[in-house]
């Protein structure tokens, strides 16, 4: 399969290894140093782009792979305020989006136990939750994707909370995601159900990036010949 990456950094290394690991050819890298290169005539020689950049460029970006009949994986975060524009336009245009939050095998695992818990954690009134999430200190958005998938899993699962805030509250009513930057973290999730007798308390925490490189090829590798809006859901069969 041929991929076009769009985004270079860390994230854009680890998926050209793993993908031409994988068999596949990277036929296109665009980064800041080279943007005017990214064009529908070399967007057309890939089977799928893969994009990790800065959210600021998120939806033009999209945008233009959509025109360019270019199927669309990225775990860029940032910029859902955008969401349904972005959907609008793909399925428009008859395209292919696959969006996670986190391509991480090990992290969607654990979106299934978090709304789980939070599912059986329902009754137990006594119990508030707390998000806390820890990364690097070159991450840009805060909180992270990964940490408002949890957060909204959890509201819609416990149904306790009206929504949520970035920062440690006391609100009953609304569920506090604490964010840290710091070192070369690659993440730490903790989800923790907290009373005045015991706290029960799950956690992810990354090794290494090499995870989320190879979800976001087994994604690259899933798309091509697809059209509509797809998930990790889809690609690891969980059923909602």
């Amino acid at each position: 399969m041929k991929i076009a990456l769009v985004g270079y950094g860390q994230m854009g290394h680890q998926i050209e290894e793993i993908a031409v690991t994988r068999g596949n050819e990277i036929v296109l890298i665009i980064d800041i140093d080279n943007f005017e290169d990214f064009t529908t005539e070399n967007l057309k020689k890939a089977d799928v782009v893969i994009v990790f950049t800065n959210p600021e460029s998120s939806v033009e970006i999209f945008n233009t792979c959509f025109e360019s009949g270019v199927p669309v994986v990225s775990g860029n975060t940032g910029w859902l305020e955008n969401w349904d524009s972005v959907i609008n336009k793909c399925l428009e245009l008859n395209g292919a989006f696959f969006w996670a939050s986190n391509f991480s095998l090990g992290v969607n695992l654990f979106f299934q136990v978090n709304k789980t818990l939070a599912r059986l954690m329902k009754d137990f009134t006594q119990y508030k939750a707390t998000i806390t999430e820890v990364h690097h200190t070159r991450k840009v958005d805060s909180p992270s994707g990964t940490a408002i998938t949890l957060a909204e899993d959890v509201i819609a699962q416990r149904g306790a909370y009206d929504g949520w805030i970035n920062e440690q509250t006391d609100d009953e009513k609304l569920l506090g995601i604490v964010s840290i930057r710091e070192g070369d973290v690659p993440g730490i999730h903790n989800v923790c159900y907290d009373s005045d007798d015991d706290y029960i308390e799950i956690v992810h925490s990354a090794r290494n990036r090499k995870g989320f490189a190879l979800g976001a090829v087994l994604a690259a590798e899933f798309l091509p010949g697809k059209t509509g809006i797809y998930s990790m859901n889809d690609l690891l069969k969980f059923d909602e």
